[in-house]
């Protein structure tokens, strides 16, 4: 399954896109109105599309969700939480049955109002700046048709399955069960690093009382597995956000759990083969990681020349 991340790859889409269409959210709250106004005046001049949109009560509902996902365009973040609200966008087109046509030819005028807007309001501008903008806005244009889209495709797939409702139901539980361990794994993770916070300090304790090369050696090791802490819940809140699972991330933290048993091992004199077998450990822990470090760096994406 494709993440936000995934996704925005495909699309070439970066930090800079990101940073564009925050730069662009003013310019969109103060003409969301007319916007909308265009939008709706679009929808109800085509029968099949006015046919959804029901009374007047129902209307201002589903006009101020249209208002929220317009000003969502311009929020600079755009991570799976992002990527699961189009999703549901996508699934309630399918619900209700409105066809992909009407998707795409009321995205495209939501494109050309918002081109037409930064031509004229960036008119005195060079070029290529109106054409850096333009670029975001098309990317993330581009990027809400493909996810919201992707559910009239799911939906046709379905179509051969015994029981789609119930395929559905299993998908999307298990979807918030996986959402839940995160979160649940995530705040154990919190909970594990002020544990640690608190035995640094106590170790640190150790110095004071006379035992300086034990106290040193221990709050080191103590600061060692801290920072894993803090590479574990960062590569966490990463994934959660749309970025890709780091098996690197987890190579480190045994890398570092290694090399803190090591300066333990020295306190404690250990045998010269008990260190010898750790030092080969990390040695073969280093090749691994080295290795899939060039992996990584071989199949990830290179931006476009020029």
């Amino acid at each position: 399954m494709l993440t936000m991340q995934d996704i925005k790859s495909h699309y070439r889409f970066n930090g800079d896109d990101s940073a564009a269409l925050l730069e662009l959210q003013p310019l969109a709250k103060a003409h969301q109105e007319e916007l909308i106004d265009q939008f709706y005046d679009y929808l109800l001049g085509i029968p099949e599309t006015a046919a959804f949109l029901g009374g007047e009560a129902a209307l201002k509902q589903i006009r101020q969700k249209h208002a929220d996902w317009f000003l969502n365009l311009f929020n600079g973040t755009y991570d799976n939480l992002y990527m699961r609200n189009l999703q549901l966008t996508g699934h309630a087109h399918v619900r209700i049955g409105l066809k992909a046509h009407y998707v795409n030819s009321a995205m495209h005028l939501v494109r050309r109002y918002l081109v037409n807007l930064i031509e004229e309001k960036y008119a005195h501008q060079p070029q290529i700046e109106r054409q850096r903008l333009h670029e975001a806005v098309e990317k993330i244009l581009d990027i809400n048709l493909d996810v919201m889209t992707a559910a009239y495709q799911e939906e046709s797939l379905k179509k051969v399955f015994l029981s789609k409702r119930f395929e559905a139901k299993l998908i999307h539980a298990t979807e918030r069960f996986t959402f839940g361990l995160n979160l649940i794994l995530i705040l154990a993770l919190v909970g594990l690093s002020l544990s640690v916070v608190g035995l640094f300090v106590w170790e640190i304790t150790h110095v004071f009382s006379g035992a300086v090369e034990k106290g040193i050696m221990s709050a080191l090791g103590t600061l060692l597995i801290l920072w894993m802490m803090i590479e574990l819940l960062d590569n966490e809140i990463k994934t959660l956000r749309g970025g890709h699972f780091n098996i690197l991330v987890f190579i480190g933290v045994v890398i570092v759990a290694i090399i803190r048993e090591i300066l333990i091992s020295t306190l404690r004199h250990d045998p010269l083969t008990t260190q010898a077998f750790l030092a080969g450990t990390l040695l073969i822990l280093g090749m691994v990681y080295f290795l899939v470090a060039k992996s990584q760096q071989a199949i990830a994406p290179r931006p476009p020349h020029g």
